[in-house]
């Protein structure tokens, strides 16, 4: 009986091959935003630049209220300045309806500028400085006790005071959902929470009145809030049967998603974000089915953030370079699947594990593979968030032609400088402009003047009308708190080296 030979074994990657780029007549583009144009907003405000639409602005906060509100009585949001703290998104939140919640002395400030009294401010945060604190004891604030120096410093503060200092305790709560935050606030799990309300019998100056928890960010099942809430109104129990307040809120806080997409998140956003109504039936439903019968149901604040405005941000960039990168790492990869130690020249299963990782990729096995990339005006310096996010890129231009993976590199002179490793775009050549999106979360507020300086911020209003809300710095602007001193100034000799 005759045997077959043997054939080792290959591994193929499987794809669906390029999208037919006349499926919808041309690749996917972005040449306006809100009707307005991006070539006129670039050529009135430069490139890169931060656009902000103030329709979306107000319709994802209407949604929410709405979604919320509809739930429950006594519903507040407040509106997260770490977010975004520019002047003009946070007096439009506050123009809908939006308190303010700070978590630093420097945000505390800017509340206070944009005209809200210190009793619509709550005071969140790890550290908060001795002053801050006697600012927003003195203009009422509602300060949210973060740990248990925070707690016995208050209480040393108010020594003497006629009338007890209202505040809340932030609590941390397993959820199930993902790592607790346990860096904030005060166990529920493991009794501590409820430790520190009996401690407090021994602070007469200092009175109860709300609870607070955020049981993180990027929160995509709902069932974390129901968790987090249940324990609240458990711990409100508490409160009272210790004799230290009387439950007036609850804060739920934020981390609601946005349209953003995680990395590694295999469905798109549209099918894994929850709806504002799921995380609304969460929290309220929670609450009014186990809050005592016959009691008042406690007022309901949210800090609301991601969710409002990273929807409504994009970022206008421009290539400036075209490159082709080598991808050694999946010759290596080929190489391993064929087998450790195989020769340069292994047969057609090499060949093929080769193939399934390069298009037109040689035999031999001291070759590389190679993908597109391109260089934007706009870096990772900008784009804090692309850590976390495959921020969507799109062409302003129509394209007709099949998008390929590329990588998009910011222009930073730094090699971790890497805005998307892989994402499918059309042949682009240098002086294309791309919209980057969403990118309207915590962007703005952790950009930095590294190497490049922060780009302008525009928002659309709701007539169409283009507003600058942050203008490009330059160079006066960044070196202002600078000072040389007279010896190392330019006009200066070299002073003589002491012996």
């Amino acid at each position: 009986m005759n045997r077959l030979p043997y054939v080792a074994p290959t591994i193929q990657r499987l794809g669906a091959g390029p999208v037919n780029p006349f499926r919808l007549g041309a690749s996917p583009c972005c040449a306006g935003i809100d009707g307005v144009s991006i070539a006129s907003l670039t050529r009135e405000h430069g490139s890169p630049l931060f656009v902000f639409s103030e329709k979306t602005l107000r319709d994802k906060y209407r949604e929410a209220h709405r979604a919320f509100s509809r739930r429950y009585p006594d519903v507040q949001f407040a509106w997260s300045y770490k977010t975004n703290y520019l002047n003009a998104i946070c007096n439009l939140f506050h123009q809908e309806g939006s308190i303010a919640e700070v978590v630093s002395g420097f945000e505390y400030e800017k509340a206070r500028g944009n005209g809200i009294p210190g009793n619509r401010i709550i005071f969140n945060g790890p550290y908060k400085e001795r002053a801050d604190l006697e600012r927003a004891i003195a203009e009422g604030a509602m300060i949210q006790v973060d740990n248990i120096d925070e707690l016995l410093t208050l209480a040393s503060m108010t020594k003497g005071r006629k009338e007890p200092l209202p505040v809340a305790l932030r609590i941390n709560v397993i959820t199930g959902t993902q790592p607790v935050w346990s860096k904030f606030g005060f166990s529920a799990d493991n009794g501590e929470a409820i430790q520190v309300i009996q401690r407090m019998r021994s602070m007469p100056q200092l009175t109860l009145q709300g609870l607070h928890c955020h049981v993180g960010t990027f929160i995509l099942d709902p069932e974390a809030y129901r968790v987090a809430a249940t324990c609240l109104v458990a711990l409100a129990g508490e409160v009272e049967t210790a004799g230290v307040g009387n439950i007036r809120y609850l804060n739920l806080g934020g981390g609601f998603a946005s349209h953003a997409r995680l990395h590694y998140q295999y469905l798109p956003p549209e099918q894994v974000t929850p709806s504002m109504d799921r995380y609304a039936a969460a929290i309220c439903d929670t609450i009014t089915q186990l809050w005592p019968k016959g009691r008042d149901l406690p007022r309901l604040y949210l800090e609301t953030g991601r969710a409002l405005v990273d929807d409504a941000g994009y970022l206008i960039s421009t290539v400036v370079a075209i490159k082709s990168r080598p991808l050694d790492d999946g010759l290596q990869v080929a190489l391993v699947a064929y087998g450790k130690g195989a020769p340069a020249s292994a047969g057609p299963g090499l060949n093929t594990a080769l193939a399934a990782y390069g298009k037109g990729a040689p035999a031999s096995a001291g070759a590389a593979s190679s993908r597109n990339a391109i260089v934007l005006d706009a870096g990772v310096n900008l784009l804090y968030t692309s850590t976390w996010y495959q921020i969507n890129i799109l062409p302003v231009r129509p394209c007709s032609d099949s998008p390929q993976p590329t990588t998009v590199y910011g222009c930073l002179c730094m090699n971790i400088d890497v805005i998307r490793e892989e994402t499918p775009l059309p042949s682009l050549t240098t002086g294309d402009q791309v919209v980057l999106h969403p990118v309207g979360a915590y962007n703005v507020t952790q950009a930095m003047q590294f190497i490049t300086y922060r780009p302008a911020v525009v928002l659309i209003g709701v007539d169409g009308r283009v507003h600058v809300i942050r203008k490009r710095e330059n160079l006066g602007y960044v070196q202002e708190l600078e000072n040389v001193p007279d010896y190392l100034s330019s006009n200066q000799t070299t002073p003589a080296i002491r012996a």
